[in-house]
């Protein structure tokens, strides 16, 4: 029995081999799934494992199974798993050379038969065929089996019928083939096989390409002998092929009219033909004549496609030639037409071929041929190609000089017969020769401006500084001046003639340019990077550290002192002059200055007198008393500094005249006005230099533009002279009326004006509203005095007064109605104007109080630690204040969010504030109580946010620096760490703890406050002091808040509080533990006033209330104070029999963290789960047994089955496959239950007895009086 036994514990054994050998295998299909997954990383990392795998194991079966596997692959129905099989099977047939791939192929063929293939998968088995010769192409040793070549061409040619499905993919690979084998194995083996596809090369695309590959590849194979026994012809490129290129080429632009690409045939000829030197041939007569026949599309598209994918091809005459011929011309008006919305554009892919030419190029004979064809070629004298052309920096610096050259020669001598121009059909119909010559230059002048402007501009450009300068001297010189007669070899710019002379439109586009070109000189960096790598990168100066804008002063003086040769366009007067000549002394003595040691201070004064020197030649009368006034301030400026001793003196005697800093100041915002971004950065710049200068008059100046008060008088100022203006005009019209009348009349003309201006708004409903609407009484009695003159009126005794009115007086009468209402329209367009113009104004004055806050954000960056500093609190909060219930467009948003972030982020928050306003502790506790009494009476809470933030900020200065921030070593002593937190400096405690505490009990005892708890907090947070003294009126409010919400909010400024470490420290023990008793007294009471909490504030409140009540008595278990808690429990423990607690919740797991303090858990309520689900069980088997016994009884209603009906009940007894098949049954009858089943249910009372229990009958009874009244219904 040993034995017996030992056998049959072997035995089972045996099968777990098996069991190992599928697991391997396992992991082996796996590879071949992960190959159809869509996701390409995973199909690669297929493929390599699957390589690996098959090498390691070297397993014969394994490796056939994986080619079965891989050629079925081939014809996966999923697009994405075909590529994965072919990409494997290729690198198998790669790894394993002794498998022949005649036999891959043999076995492709024999799978993927279409012969042999259902209809539905003929597809997918093309798809297998060629996929499967990809995949012998791919293994790479196709070159080593010719014969395996020649079938996969023929494979090949079969597939290449069924485009529908394959497209040109057949011919593609065909063409990848032929790229790859040798010229022997092409003419043994192949050249056979493609002698019909190459014989009938004028027929598709794909077999010209065929040929052109083929060519390319075997030119010797393919002799002109051989050409012409395959063509009939030695050439492919001749006068008679012409017309057939022409239509292979059109079929090849239409099947590449998705993919908006080049086809490969085109470029190929294009190439063939510069190759047989046919190219003029081919690119006059297929191209340019034969392409352009159709309407605009893909053949035009790909004819510039070709242009540009040819030009590093052509070589310099042949790209002067295609650049200035109709190809080109037929672009520009693709260009001009395409800008209209929804057009298919081709210009960004010729500025890429454009682009990628440059940069392959180096010749810069081609580079500046390429750059002036595009240039040259306009529309009505306007280039098509953009004044930005980012291309230019690809051009070589010969190039870019050269090209520089031809557009200051175009701009002097604009030579319109040697541009590439054309017209639309609109612009030909309007064309007027004099006048179209004359607008067609000053678009090209207009556009060459910019392009030379932008070249400046774009850093990336490869420049030299002559370059720039020679640049901005072109354009200063003609904006400003023009010459008299051939000037030295200093002035080069009045050397060219103009051919057209400038009109004031091209000087104003120059002078545009000028100031732009100006602002951009002030951010270059310098040419020449290399040098200052390491140090800080400096710019708006060249290579020997002169400003760009010094030298073009120094070009206008040169200007300036030849009258003899150039004059100026509006030359100076002897004040302006004197001007100028101050502001180059002025400069001089600042580069004196600087010689000695540079300042940053001298190079800002620098910056602003040459720009507003240059400025000069655009605004002299305005800026001529800035000048003067700019020279006095630098001349008191520098005395001051040189005689410091003096100062004194110097004050007393010249207390009436204002400071230098003030009158710079005013210069300043004067600048400002100007619409110049260049003179806003300046200035800034400048202020910079002079705030530790600033005065408190000076900073009130500024203030004073930024007063929204001041603001509103001049704007009520400007309306009402406008008004009375208005009403003088009114007057000299009716002089016949009564002086009150008048003015009762314009009152209301003035409102109904507006109204019609809003109605007028409606488009054309304006006539209507005027007659359902008000009418202006003059209006009224204007006309009822022209319908009396000509007895049109209607009176009562005559209804209609038309039938007296001859023709005579019906035409005055319309004369004079036209005249009336013509007038009335005119005023209400002036209206409307006038307002337009205000809201212009207005628009104006905002943007200028924008810059004016340059200054503002400068002052507080710079002087923080100034006392002046605090003047700018109220003003800013009056502009917050203001801009929050000013208007709500765009500009006033950003004035107001400017304002907001200086006075939060940069005045309030920062670390560096006055700390030496000792000497005006009055003044700020003042302006402390002003702010606090102002915050409480505002009704917007995030205004009142910000003079909350100003309090605090008031209240920092006043306390000063801490001493632990002067003191170089820290103490470890904990009574000099207590002192440290009671240090208040100059802050009078008792009485900004009476201001805080006023506020905290309005915020309290007040149904609306604009304060938030929040604010309170930052308060205890930054003044533990403060805190300490105002705990006692929180603690109060817990029970006497006037609300709820505000009773919750006191117990979170208790916790805060309470939380923080420095309160504890500053308490002590005894005032501590005193707090903690009254603190658990508080909180017993409002717990003893909780009732339901059914509303969210009071369930808020509550949870409030109970997290300081665990903070509480956490502390005092903890500390083990000497605190009675029994009240706070026994108030707690009540709260269960008030408030219906849930299973889980914040409200209900923070009384239980409480509780649990006290020793007292949360219970378990485990045992209530049973219950329920044994509840919930017994229901739905109560449905099971109720509704399939219905379906029951409605199939066993029928005669045949009713003597079985006695036997139900054992019948169920039998196995579980029944019980199983009659579930089943029941699952099915419930789904499907019949609207009439409460009738049928009726029809067998005793089986029901039988089959059912209790319990179900008794709810059968219940739902039968239902039945019935539904039998009764029927």
């Amino acid at each position: 029995m040993a034995v017996e036994m030992v056998e049959v514990s072997v035995r089972p054994a045996e099968p777990l081999r098996p069991a190992g050998m599928l697991q391997q295998n396992r992991v082996f299909l796996d590879f071949f799934w992960d190959l159809a997954k869509p996701e390409q990383e995973v199909r690669l990392k297929a493929v390599e494992n699957l390589i690996q795998y098959l090498k390691t194991e070297n397993k014969t079966d394994e490796l056939e199974y994986a080619f079965k596997r891989l050629v079925d692959g081939l014809a996966h129905t999923r697009e994405t798993a075909r590529p994965g099989f072919s990409l494997a099977l290729g690198q198998v047939l790669s790894a394993f050379e002794d498998v022949s791939l005649q036999s891959v192929l043999d076995r492709i063929k024999e799978k993927h038969n279409l012969q042999a293939v259902k209809k539905k998968l003929a597809r997918n088995a093309m798809f297998g065929n060629l996929f499967g010769v990809l995949a012998l192409h791919q293994s790479g040793r196709l070159v080593k089996e010719p014969q395996v070549v020649l079938g996969c061409v023929q494979l090949l040619q079969s597939l290449s019928q069924h485009k529908q499905h394959l497209k040109d993919l057949p011919s593609k690979t065909m063409t990848d083939i032929l790229t790859e084998i040798p010229e022997q194995v092409f003419e043994e083996v192949l050249l056979g096989a493609l002698q019909a596809d190459l014989s009938s090369a004028f027929r598709t695309p794909e077999q010209l390409q065929l040929l052109l590959v083929a060519l390319q590849r075997f030119p010797q194979a393919l002799q002109p002998k051989k050409l012409k026994k395959l063509l009939g012809s030695s050439t492919i490129i001749n006068a008679d092929n012409i017309p057939k290129l022409v239509e292979v080429l059109k079929m090849a632009a239409r099947s590449v009219k998705k993919e908006l690409v080049l086809p490969s045939v085109a470029l190929d000829l294009l190439k063939l033909s510069l190759k047989e030197d046919s190219f003029q041939l081919f690119w006059s007569k297929a191209i340019t004549e034969g392409m352009f026949k159709e309407p605009s599309g893909p053949t035009h598209y790909l004819s510039f496609r070709l242009l540009g994918s040819a030009l590093p091809l052509l070589s310099l005459s042949q790209l002067k030639e295609v650049l200035s011929g109709e190809v080109m011309m037929h672009y520009g008006e693709h260009v001009v037409s395409a800008q209209k919305p929804d057009r298919f554009k081709l210009a960004p892919e010729m500025d890429a071929y454009v682009s990628d030419f440059l940069q392959g190029c180096r010749d810069s004979d081609k580079q500046l041929a390429v750059m002036v064809s595009f240039s040259s070629l306009t529309n009505n004298g306007y280039p098509v190609v953009p004044s930005v052309w980012r291309v230019v920096q690809h051009l070589e610096p010969a190039a870019l000089r050269s090209y520089v050259d031809w557009l200051k020669g175009t701009f002097l001598q604009p030579q319109t017969d040697q541009l590439l121009d054309f017209s639309t059909r609109k612009q030909k119909d309007k064309r007027e020769s004099k006048e179209q010559n004359e607008s067609s230059i000053f678009r090209l002048r207009k556009w060459i401006v910019a392009r030379l402007a932008s070249i400046v501009d774009n850093h990336q450009v490869k420049k030299q500084e002559d370059l720039i300068m020679g640049v901005a001297r072109f354009v200063f010189f003609h904006a400003f001046f023009s010459t008299k007669k051939a000037a030295t070899s200093e002035i080069t710019e009045a050397s060219g003639k103009l051919s057209v002379p400038l009109d004031d439109k091209t000087r104003g586009v120059l002078v545009n340019s000028f100031f732009g070109l100006l602002m951009s000189l002030h951010h270059m960096p310098l040419i020449d990077d290399s040098a200052a790598v390491n140090q800080k990168r400096s710019l708006g100066v060249t290579a020997d550290g002169t400003m760009w804008i010094y030298q073009l002063v120094q070009y206008a003086q040169l200007l300036l002192s030849r009258p003899k040769h150039v004059q100026s366009v509006q030359p100076f007067s002897a004040k302006q002059k004197q001007a100028w000549d101050g502001m180059l002394e002025s400069v001089a003595n600042l580069k004196k200055k600087t010689k000695k040691g540079a300042t940053a201070e001298s190079g800002a004064f620098q910056q602003l007198f040459l720009l507003v020197g240059m400025h000069l030649f655009k605004a002299p009368d305005e800026l001529l008393d800035i000048v003067k006034d700019l020279q006095s301030c630098m001349d008191k400026a520098q005395e001051k500094k040189a005689k410091k001793k003096k100062q004194k003196q110097a004050a007393e005697q010249q207390e009436e005249e204002p400071e230098w800093v003030e009158v710079m100041v005013d210069i300043l915002l004067s600048l400002l006005s100007q619409q110049s971004r260049h003179i806003r950065q300046v200035c800034r710049t400048v202020f910079s230099s002079i705030c530790p200068h600033v005065t408190a008059a000076a900073l009130t100046a500024i203030l004073d533009v930024l007063d929204p008060d001041k603001e509103d008088e001049e704007d009520s100022a400007v309306v009402v002279t406008d008004d009375g203006d208005k009403t003088q005009k009114k007057k000299l019209k009716d002089d016949d009326n009564d002086e009150q009348d008048e003015d009762m009349e314009d009152d209301e003309s003035d409102d109904d004006a507006d109204e019609e201006e809003a109605m007028e708004e409606g488009e054309e409903e304006e006539d209507e509203e005027m007659e359902e609407g008000e009418v202006d009484q003059n209006f009224r009695l204007e006309l009822m005095k022209v319908l009396q003159q000509q007895n049109a009126l209607a009176t009562e005794e005559d209804a209609s007064s038309d039938e007296d009115l001859d023709d005579d007086a019906m035409m005055k009468l319309d004369k004079s109605l036209s005249a009336l209402f013509s007038e009335q329209k005119k005023k209400i367009q002036a209206k409307k104007d006038e307002k337009t113009k205000l809201q212009k104004e207005r628009g104006l004055v905002r943007d200028f109080k924008i810059k004016v806050l340059d200054l503002v954000e400068v002052f507080v960056a710079r002087q923080a630690g100034s006392p002046l500093i605090l003047g700018l609190v109220e003003p800013l909060l009056n502009i917050i204040d203001r801009g929050m219930s000013s208007g709500s467009d765009q500009q006033e948003q950003d004035f107001l969010r400017r304002a907001a972030d200086i006075f939060r982020n940069h005045l309030c928050r920062s670390k560096v504030y006055c700390r030496t306003a000792g000497d005006r502790q009055g003044e700020l506790h003042d302006l402390l109580d002003k702010l606090m009494s102002k915050a409480q009476k505002l009704s917007d809470s995030s205004v009142c946010l910000y003079y909350f933030s100003a309090s605090l900020y008031v209240v920092k200065v006043l306390r000063g620096a801490l001493p632990a921030e002067t003191k170089e070593e820290p103490t470890t002593d904990g009574a000099a760490a207590v002192n440290d937190l009671t240090f208040m400096g100059n802050v009078d405690v008792d009485r900004v703890s009476s201001l805080f505490r006023e506020a905290l009990i309005s915020f309290m005892s007040r149904r609306k406050s604009p304060l938030t708890s929040q604010m309170f907090t930052d308060l205890f947070t930054r003044f533990p002091v403060l805190c300490v003294n105002l705990l006692d009126a929180a603690v109060q409010h817990i029970t006497s808040g006037v609300r709820e919400h505000q009773q919750g909010q006191a117990c979170v400024l208790v916790l805060r509080a309470m939380q923080t470490r420095d309160v504890r420290q500053l308490l002590g023990g005894a005032e501590w533990t005193q707090l903690c008793e009254k603190v658990s007294e508080q909180l017993g009471l409002s717990l003893g006033q909780v009732g339901q909490a059914e509303s969210k504030v009071a369930k808020e409140k509550l949870v409030k209330t109970l997290e300081l009540c665990q903070f509480v008595v956490k502390h005092v278990r903890q500390q083990k104070l000497s605190v009675d808690l029994e009240p706070l429990k026994k108030v707690l423990q009540s709260l269960t029999s008030s408030i219906t607690f849930k299973k889980t919740g914040q409200l209900e797991d923070t009384y239980w963290a409480v509780m649990k303090h006290f020793g007292v858990m949360k219970p378990k309520v485990d045992k209530t789960k049973p219950d329920k689900d044994g509840e919930q069980e017994l229901t739905p088997k109560k449905k099971k047994g109720f509704l399939p016994e219905t379906k029951k009884r409605k199939k066993r209603n029928k005669p045949v089955l009713e003597p079985a009906g006695d036997k139900s009940a054992p019948a169920s007894r039998p196995g579980e496959q029944k019980g199983q098949a009659k579930k089943k049954q029941d699952r099915k009858a419930k789904q499907k239950r019949p609207a009439d089943g409460a009738a049928a249910s009726q029809s067998n009372p005793a089986k029901k007895s039988k089959t059912q229990p209790d319990s179900k009958a008794g709810k059968k009874k219940k739902k039968k009086p239902k039945q019935k009244k539904g039998g009764e219904q029927i």
